[in-house]
């Protein structure tokens, strides 16, 4: 049967990779481990955000390295997507500074201002202020709602990916609109997927099969919509690396994968 597959690309590396010795994946091999006999992969659609170097210098060469293995595989059409860098108010659930926490041994509290903490035996600057109340920052759009008074809050820098979601749901409900696959496997665990998977499982009768990253359990809401649902497991991914070398290439397995 004609399958095509669509990889949620960050859920995968997060669900089932990270930490793991199994990140050289060749990923249309994992799906022939996992899916019947009888399944063709025809087209494998990788979706994916180009990662930062701010916390590992490393990372986006290693991704490059990873993006270059992929396509050299027939099947494979990468998809990019983006991050987007923002600032934002958020409660505390917990202050790890200086070996102590907000729990324990008792709750820290502490006045709207710089602190001198110590933390790793480097002195650091703690910035502590009140949470910005409704309209307060004209030029942000989003409305948030203001934690209890005595809630202790920070300014954070956030990276959050765009696009990857859009560009899969897109390209799955047009690739069943124009016939082009008798079988989708989608790769995640993201509830956010739910809406185009049922269209085409239910509306255009086509199977879809999920395949849920890892061993945590699938989303019930994606359980309820999917035709049928696997999960990857440590000797697949560990029977579906890539060489270290791939043969006719100078393309190498990253040294600290």
């Amino acid at each position: 049967m004609r399958t095509r597959v669509y990889v949620d690309g960050l859920n995968l590396y997060y669900g089932a990779l990270k930490g793991t010795a199994f990140r050289w994946l060749n990923l249309v091999e994992l799906v022939r481990q996992i899916i019947p006999a009888d399944h063709t992969v025809e087209k494998l659609l990788y979706f994916t955000a180009r990662v930062s170097g701010a916390s590992d210098p490393k990372a986006p060469a290693r991704q490059q390295v990873y993006l270059k293995a992929l396509a050299t595989l027939p099947e494979v059409e990468i998809h990019l997507g983006h991050f987007l860098a923002k600032t934002a108010w958020w409660p505390l659930a917990n202050l790890p500074v200086a070996g102590r926490n907000i729990l324990t041994p008792q709750p820290i509290v502490l006045p709207e201002g710089i602190h001198d903490v110590m933390g790793s035996g480097n002195p650091q600057k703690l910035p502590v202020g009140h949470y910005p109340a409704h309209g307060a920052n004209k030029s942000n759009k989003q409305k948030t709602s203001k934690p209890p008074s005595n809630t202790m809050v920070a300014q954070i820098n956030m990276r959050e990916e765009k696009g990857s979601d859009v560009n899969l749901s897109v390209h799955l409900l047009n690739d069943a609109w124009k016939e082009l696959f008798d079988v989708a496997v989608v790769i995640t665990n993201d509830t956010d997927l739910v809406t185009p998977i049922r269209v085409v499982a239910i509306e255009r009768n086509k199977p879809v099969f999920v395949i849920c990253p890892g061993r945590r359990r699938i989303a019930p809401q994606l359980d309820q919509v999917a035709s049928r649902v696997w999960h990857t497991r440590p000797a697949m991914l560990k029977v579906s690396q890539f060489p270290d070398r791939l043969p006719g290439t100078t393309i190498l397995k990253p040294a600290d994968w």
